[in-house]
């Protein structure tokens, strides 16, 4: 692959896109596993699979979306999709864990319906479900390059807010810090890296990429800032090691990008367990 990689700009855009969403995802990912609210990647790709699927039904049907990326109306659909659960957050208070799987059911539903409206777009469909190394285009590694500058900069301005808010939300809001609006904007770039990682890892897949990696960094972690560089190397393993199997085995990247970070888990749990140290994290272990 690394003579094809100087060769051919497809597998360019693929790789340096794997890079970035390799660092990004798990970054994100971090501060949601620390919150418990790890099931809102996979609520927010459903969303993102009815937008797309709704997006190549139109291009169907309406001479402007047949000329549209697909994937700006998934990343709308994201977007929208993670407003859609702050706000039933605060409608369920006592019951914050339900607005995730109504916006996931909400998801499929929709996807169902304009999979089954359409016909003729099966192979695309499936490059954005399980991910596709020759669909990356020159504008979809812009438009990840664009997304990655906006987290780095919203964590490093951020930082000690979404830590905050991670652990002691009570605090937060006694300290006056304005989580609300700093958890929208989370929610935001967490839909919109979602919607952007699609064509790498695919819908279905993607969640993966940002809860694995934090799944092993938090096991052998002595700090937050340790786990949030752990996550990022194991997320930049998988990325690169899953791009380089799936090139070569001609299959879909989403998979063996996620099976590579399966692997990182199961050998890090394997590794504590003979070397004799407990498994269990609890929250308050990663600071």
């Amino acid at each position: 692959m690394i003579d094809a990689l100087f060769t051919y700009e497809f597998l360019q855009n693929a790789f340096f896109s794997g890079l970035i969403i390799g660092v990004i995802a798990p970054m994100l990912g971090l501060f949601i596993v620390v919150r418990r609210l790890a099931l809102i990647a996979d609520a927010l790709s459903h969303v993102s699979l009815a937008g797309i699927a709704g997006s190549l039904y139109l291009s169907q049907q309406v001479l402007f979306f047949a000329g549209l990326n697909p994937i700006y109306l998934g990343m709308a659909a994201a977007v929208g999709g993670s407003l859609l659960i702050e706000r039933l957050r605060r409608v369920y208070r006592n019951f914050e864990e339900l607005a995730i799987p109504i916006i996931l059911s909400a998801g499929i539903g929709f996807g169902a319906i304009f999979i089954s409206l359409a016909k003729g777009f099966g192979a695309d469909l499936v490059g954005y479900l399980f991910g596709s190394v020759s669909a990356v285009s020159r504008q979809d590694l812009l438009v990840v390059s664009i997304l990655a500058v906006g987290v780095f900069a919203f964590i490093y301005l951020f930082y000690k807010e979404l830590f905050t808010l991670s652990f002691d939300a009570d605090y937060s809001q006694a300290s006056g810090i304005k989580g609300r609006w700093i958890q929208m904007f989370f929610m935001v770039l967490t839909a919109l890296v979602i919607g952007a990682s699609m064509r790498i890892v695919g819908i279905l897949l993607v969640s993966s990429l940002m809860t694995l990696p934090v799944a092993a960094a938090i096991q052998v972690a002595k700090s937050f800032k340790s786990a949030m560089l752990l996550s990022i190397l194991f997320g930049e393993v998988s990325v690169v090691t899953g791009l380089f199997t799936a090139y070569h085995l001609d299959i879909a990247p989403g998979g063996t990008i996620v099976v590579t970070a399966i692997l990182i888990l199961l050998l890090v749990l394997m590794g504590k367990r003979l070397t004799g140290q407990s498994t269990v994290r609890r929250k308050g272990e990663v600071l």
